[in-house]
C-alpha cells in the first residue's frame, strides 16, 4: 500500500456515503461511487490507481462515470487492493470455483452413455455413436442445458459496449495527438491504454469484440513501436512491431495488416539493412490483392525508397510510378493524424528515393512542394525536418557541404528539444559522412558537435547510432 494511504477495513462493512450504506455501492459493483468515496477521504485517484493496478487518469474517469469497470479480473484487484471482502462484490471466495466442481462427474460420462465395443458394425467398418433412449428424457434435459449454458458461454463479454466504445475513442484522440507529442511522453500515455486491452483480453470474448480490442492493440502497439524507432529504441522497437503484427492479424482486417507491416518498414529503413525494409514493403503489398487504403500507398512508397537506397535504379523508378498510382487511387486528404498517408508524406518518401537516386532536379521540386504543404508551423515537426536532412544529403553531392551542414545543423536545432530524437540525429549523421574529410570545414564541426550534445545531454534514450542485426 503506497505510503500515508489507509483504507479502513470497517468502512465497507459500516460505512456510508451519499446517505445509502456503501454496502450498498459494493453489491452493485458500482466502482465511481467507491473511488469517489475514497477521494473524499483524502486519497488521490494516483493512490487509488497504485492501490488496483490502474492509471491515475483511468482511476479518475471512472470515478466520473466516463469508464465502467465490468472486467471480473479488475473487479477482482479492486478487491484486493482496497481490502474488500469479495463476497460484498459477489465475487466468491477464492476456492469457489474448485468447490462448484466436486460432486460433478466428467462431462462425457454425464451426458454420453458408454459405448458397448460390440455395437461396432463388422459390415462397414464404423462404430455407431452413443443414441439417447426412450428412457432419456433426463438426458435431453441435460443436453438442452448444456447448449443453453454454452450459448449463454459463447455469447458472454466482460466488455460493455460503451467500454469498447470509449476505448477506442481513446486510441483514436492518442491518434490525432501522436505527430506533435514528443515520442518520451507518447509512451507513457499509451501505456495505460495497452494495460486495460491487456486485462480485457485475458477473459474470453466473443469474436466480434475480440476483433475490436484486437484492432485497438495493433494501433497503440504501432505507435509505442514508432516512438520507441524515433527514439533509437531498435530492438524493443522490433518486437513492438511484431506485437503489433500479431494484434492486426488477430482483427482479419486487412488494411491494419497491411498499415503495420509497411510501419514497420520504416525501422530498417533508418536503423538498418533495406533489404528488410524491401521484405517487409512487399509483405505488406501483399496482403490484399487491390489497394483499399492509403496504407497500402505507404507501402508501395516504402519500397520505391528502399530500392533507391539500395541502388537498385530502374527498378526504383518503376517503383515511384507505381507508389504514384496508388496514391492517386486510396491516398489520404491532407491531415496530421498518426497512419495517414496525405500528399505531404508521400512527397517526404519521393524525397528520400530521388535523393538516394541522385536525381537532384526532382529531389529539390518535391522537397518544395512537401514543405509548402507542411507550412511554416507543421503539426508534425520530425517530416519537414527529415525533408530539410534529404536535401542537406542533396547538397553534399551537389558539393556544397558548407551549406549542406549548415541546413541539416539549423533542421536539428529547429526542433523542439524533445523531438531532437534518434531518428533525426542519425540522420544528421549520415550528412556528416557524406562529406569528404578534406571538406569538413567550420559548419561540418558545428553540426557534428551539435549532434554530440544532443546524445550526451540525454535527450534521446539512444547513445550512440543503433544498427539493425544483419
Amino acid at each position: 500500500m503506497p505510503v500515508g494511504v489507509h483504507v479502513d477495513p470497517l468502512w465497507w462493512t459500516s460505512g456510508s456515503w451519499e446517505g445509502r450504506p456503501i454496502r450498498e455501492y459494493l453489491q452493485h459493483r458500482d466502482i465511481a461511487a467507491i473511488f469517489r468515496f475514497l477521494h473524499a477521504r483524502g486519497i488521490s485517484y494516483g493512490a487509488i490507481a497504485a492501490l488496483v493496478g490502474i492509471s491515475a487518469n483511468r482511476a479518475a474517469e471512472v470515478a466520473k462515470g466516463a469508464r465502467q469497470v465490468t472486467a471480473y479480473e479488475v473487479l477482482e484487484r479492486i478487491a484486493v487492493g482496497l481490502a474488500i471482502p469479495r463476497g460484498l462484490m459477489g465475487l466468491g471466495q477464492e476456492r469457489a470455483v474448485d468447490a462448484s466442481q466436486r460432486g460433478k462427474s466428467n462431462l462425457r460420462t454425464r451426458y454420453i452413455r458408454p459405448v458397448d465395443e460390440g455395437t461396432a458394425s463388422a459390415a462397414c467398418g464404423e462404430t455407431s455413436w452413443p443414441t439417447v433412449g426412450d428412457k432419456a428424457g433426463g438426458d435431453v434435459g441435460s443436453i438442452a442445458h448444456l447448449r443453453n449454458s454454452l450459448d449463454e458461454v459463447l455469447a458472454s463479454s466482460s466488455v460493455a459496449p460503451r467500454q469498447l466504445e470509449l476505448i477506442e475513442e481513446s486510441a483514436s484522440e492518442h491518434m490525432k495527438i501522436y505527430p506533435s507529442t514528443p515520442p518520451t511522453m507518447m509512451l507513457s500515455q499509451l501505456a495505460s491504454e495497452c494495460i486495460e486491452i491487456q486485462a480485457l483480453s485475458r477473459r474470453r470474448q466473443p469474436a466480434v469484440i475480440q476483433a475490436r480490442l484486437s484492432g485497438t492493440a495493433a494501433l497503440l502497439a504501432t505507435m509505442c513501436a514508432d516512438a520507441l524507432m524515433r527514439l533509437g529504441v531498435v530492438d524493443e522497437a522490433r518486437r513492438w512491431y511484431r506485437t503489433a503484427a500479431c494484434a492486426a492479424d488477430d482483427s482479419s482486417e486487412p488494411r491494419l495488416r497491411v498499415l503495420v507491416r509497411a510501419q514497420s518498414a520504416m525501422l530498417p529503413y533508418y536503423f538498418g539493412d533495406p533489404q528488410q525494409t524491401l521484405s517487409l514493403t512487399r509483405s505488406a503489398l501483399a496482403v490484399a490483392e487491390t489497394p483499399t487504403s492509403s496504407s497500402s500507398a505507404l507501402a508501395a512508397a516504402g519500397r520505391a525508397r528502399a530500392l533507391a537506397r539500395l541502388g537498385a535504379v530502374e527498378e526504383a523508378r518503376a517503383a515511384i510510378g507505381h507508389a504514384r498510382k496508388i496514391f492517386d487511387q486510396v491516398g489520404d486528404d491532407d491531415g496530421d493524424e498518426a497512419f495517414r498517408f496525405p500528399a505531404k508524406r508521400m512527397l517526404l518518401y519521393l524525397s528520400g528515393a530521388s535523393t538516394w537516386l541522385g536525381d537532384m532536379t526532382e529531389a529539390y521540386r518535391v522537397q518544395e512542394e512537401a514543405l509548402r504543404l507542411y507550412g511554416p508551423y507543421p503539426s508534425a515537426p520530425i517530416d519537414p525536418a527529415l525533408i530539410a536532412l534529404d536535401r542537406s544529403m542533396c547538397l553534399v553531392q551537389d558539393r556544397r557541404a558548407a551549406e549542406a551542414a549548415a541546413l541539416a545543423l539549423e533542421a536539428v536545432m529547429g526542433l523542439p528539444a524533445p523531438q531532437r530524437t534518434e531518428i533525426v540525429l542519425t540522420r544528421a549523421g549520415e550528412v556528416v559522412s557524406a562529406i569528404p574529410a578534406r571538406h569538413r570545414g567550420g559548419e561540418v564541426a558545428a553540426l557534428t558537435d551539435y549532434v554530440r550534445a544532443c546524445r550526451e545531454g540525454g535527450r534521446t534514450l539512444a547513445a550512440g547510432t543503433p544498427v539493425l542485426d544483419p
